[in-house]
């Protein structure tokens, strides 16, 4: 399975289940999935470690001429969208002038759609540099993914580049004090002969403890929705989904179900 792939840096509107109508930003490159994870369930596909020779990465001024063409027009058309989402191709952050892109988008917002929040999907790999992390703080949804409650699940599903293991990325969350969003797919299945599920009541109730240490001002837990590239995958009840969600709910956190 190829996965689906963005092919424009600026796309959309699309209508998003998790943020209305989105614009959206591919800082990445258009022909392959670039990032620091490389989930099972990942719709981008696999990441291509194969490849000898990269496309290059869309530069900073580039971006900035897109989207103030893309605004311009929708302002014309009358089309007002909720969010301009970085997302993408992989992992927005990988991008080495992401946070001034981050300024810039910002400051094309104020101008055209000063009611519309902007957005960053990341997988928070990166948010143990500076620069990242105060960009993501600049931004009004920093939606960062904490898919898991054990390492073992962690290394399955995520199977990380970095060496960051599942209790640094928690702490790494915890730096935010609570100015985040955690998003978290769950599913069940198999890959290479390894059980994959991240349900179970010992697998829930970590992921449950770790949310009550990040304590984000609210959760978003959705199933798989689209074709993955691990094959073997199941996608998870709403009734088990909302089940879960209202263990958060327990905690004082605002909690959705995709």
């Amino acid at each position: 399975m190829s996965g689906f792939l963005f092919n424009e840096i600026i796309f959309g509107p699309v209508k998003s289940r998790r943020l209305g109508v989105s614009l959206g930003i591919n800082l990445l490159p258009i022909d392959y999935k670039y990032c620091t994870f490389n989930c099972v369930y990942c719709e981008c596909g696999w990441n291509e470690e194969h490849k000898t020779k990269h496309s290059p990465l869309p530069k900073r001024e580039e971006i900035a001429l897109l989207l103030r063409q893309k605004l311009e027009q929708l302002l014309k058309d009358g089309v007002v969208p909720n969010n301009i989402t970085f997302a993408g191709n992989g992992e927005p952050t990988i991008h080495p002038d992401f946070a001034k892109i981050v300024d810039d988008t910002i400051l094309l917002r104020d101008e055209f759609f000063p009611k519309a929040s902007t957005t960053v999907l990341s997988n928070a790999s990166l948010v143990h540099k500076p620069g990242i992390f105060n960009a993501l703080l600049k931004v009004d949804n920093n939606i960062l993914k904490l898919d898991c409650g054990s390492e073992t699940q962690y290394q399955r599903i995520n199977l990380a580049k970095s060496n960051i293991s599942l209790a640094q990325h928690v702490e790494n969350l915890c730096l935010f004090k609570g100015d985040l969003i955690v998003q978290t797919l769950f599913l069940s299945g198999n890959v290479d002969g390894k059980i994959i599920d991240n349900t179970t009541e010992e697998e829930v109730s970590l992921w449950l403890d770790h949310i009550k240490k990040i304590n984000p001002k609210k959760v978003m837990i959705y199933p798989i929705d689209r074709e993955t590239p691990a094959q073997d995958l199941n996608k998870i009840p709403k009734e088990k989904l909302m089940e879960i969600a209202s263990r958060v709910n327990t905690l004082g956190i605002k909690t959705e179900v995709y």
